[in-house]
């Protein structure tokens, strides 16, 4: 794979770089005029989105960071974005142009003010898997094999300045009105810079494995704070296949991995309140021996009990079937606002009463089969239908706490990596037992 030599870290060659990738974007919507002459209308389209979405990946992959981070976000929206999207965008998780050896060695010094060869017996410069903020490399120390996490020059001190770029078009995307919209913004920023700090990373990394270590089929990686760094993180190297890698057609060891991400999602859920909110494949390893093996604890979310509660009561049947309690929680949930129109608050009575049935229904059983594909489409169906919703479009999109923005991306990531792994009758409340 073709290497990076350097990477842009200013505002100004950020945002150059984005004015090139608009550029290109002009150009295929010329391209998908013409092609409407001589080609049908859905094959102009995959056309149009298929070379957008690489245009678009090519660009942010330059970039790194939290603009290659959004897209890594995006990729799990398997029920929103067109597909060419979702394929190129998935390539953030672990498979980007890495940097360049002498580039590696020279990050590694300016972070850890050693060469990684005074630090390690062996370290090889050749990234094994490179991410939106940081790459791996394999290491030995000691007789013990390691993974080296180094994050990307520049990273962190461009986490403001990209946003920015990006706010304008999700304001207008979403239609987010009001003077207080920056707290959406505001969440994504706090979570980000978090993901940059290595040194929480490695303190959150530890205190979950101590937490969750007691889960069945699960397994993780050994942290060393005195090899890590507030930009360098040092771990046990663990054998095995990216989740997305993974496949075999043993339904028992698809049930036993399900079982396991299902309980360790839930553990940590009810039982600690705060949850690796990352959930897409190249943060899962699949071992040798089909036990489950979580890499990466760069983003949790804490889960105030304030939201916590109500949002887990409108799950309950009793509270969808019951349109006062309904009510009451949209409202505590700022779904509902007190300025809303008639007009809106009917419309998203109607939508989320619509959104809860379906998505909640999991939480209805005892047992659950992810691999049923009519779910998960009814699902994609209904993301499709209020994409496309010109009434929704008019309405504000300021509503919800913001809390919903990591907890709901973790339950459609958790949700589709149980579809991928064809997990069936998954014990919906086994936490409880463990």
């Amino acid at each position: 794979m073709k290497t990076i030599d350097s990477i842009p870290t200013s505002k100004i060659q950020r945002a150059s770089k984005l004015v090139t990738t608009g550029a290109k974007i002009g150009v295929n919507y010329l391209k998908y005029y013409g092609d409407k002459f001589t080609k049908s209308e859905l094959e102009a389209k995959e056309n149009l989105n298929k070379n957008n979405a690489e245009d678009i990946y090519n660009g942010l992959q330059q970039l790194k960071g939290s603009a290659l981070k959004v897209a890594q976000m995006l990729s799990m929206e398997k029920s929103v974005l067109p597909r060419a999207y979702v394929e190129k965008f998935s390539l953030s998780q672990f498979s980007v142009p890495p940097l360049s050896p002498a580039l590696v060695v020279k990050t590694f010094k300016n972070y850890f003010g050693k060469d990684p060869s005074h630090i390690y017996d062996k370290f090889d410069t050749v990234s094994v898997n490179a991410a939106s903020i940081g790459q791996v490399h394999k290491a030995e120390k000691d007789g013990k094999k390691l993974a080296i996490k180094i994050q990307y020059p520049g990273i962190a001190d461009s986490i403001t300045s990209d946003l920015s770029m990006v706010k304008p078009i999700a304001v207008k995307m979403f239609n987010i009105r009001g003077k207080d919209s920056d707290r959406y913004f505001k969440e994504v920023e706090s979570k980000l810079v978090e993901e940059t700090d290595y040194v929480l990373e490695v303190a959150q990394s530890k205190a979950i494995v101590a937490a969750c270590k007691h889960i069945p089929n699960l397994n993780f990686p050994n942290y060393y704070s005195e090899l890590s760094s507030d930009r360098i993180i040092t771990m046990d190297w663990m054998n095995g296949l990216h989740l997305s890698e993974f496949k075999t057609s043993d339904q028992n060891i698809s049930n036993k991995l399900a079982q396991a991400l299902w309980d360790f999602y839930m553990f940590q859920i009810h039982t600690l309140k705060k949850v690796h909110a990352d959930p897409h494949p190249g943060n899962f390893l699949v071992s040798p021996e089909n036990q489950l093996i979580v890499i990466d604890f760069g983003c949790m979310k804490t889960i105030p009990l304030s939201f916590y509660t109500p949002y887990f009561e409108l799950a309950k049947p009793a509270c969808i079937n019951d349109p006062v309690i309904f009510e009451k929680k949209l409202f505590e949930l700022e779904i509902l606002r007190e300025d809303d129109s008639p007009e809106e608050l009917d419309f998203f009575r109607a939508m989320f009463h619509e959104m809860l049935s379906l998505f909640t229904q999991p939480f209805h059983e005892e047992e659950f089969d992810f691999s049923d594909d009519g779910f998960f489409g009814n699902i994609s169906d209904l993301g499709s239908k209020y994409m496309k919703s010109s009434e929704l479009k008019n309405m504000n999109g300021n509503r919800g706490s913001k809390h919903f923005i990591y907890i709901n991306r973790t339950f459609f990531g958790l949700y589709n990596l149980m579809h991928d792994l064809q997990g069936k009758d998954i014990k919906i409340n086994n936490y409880k037992n463990l």
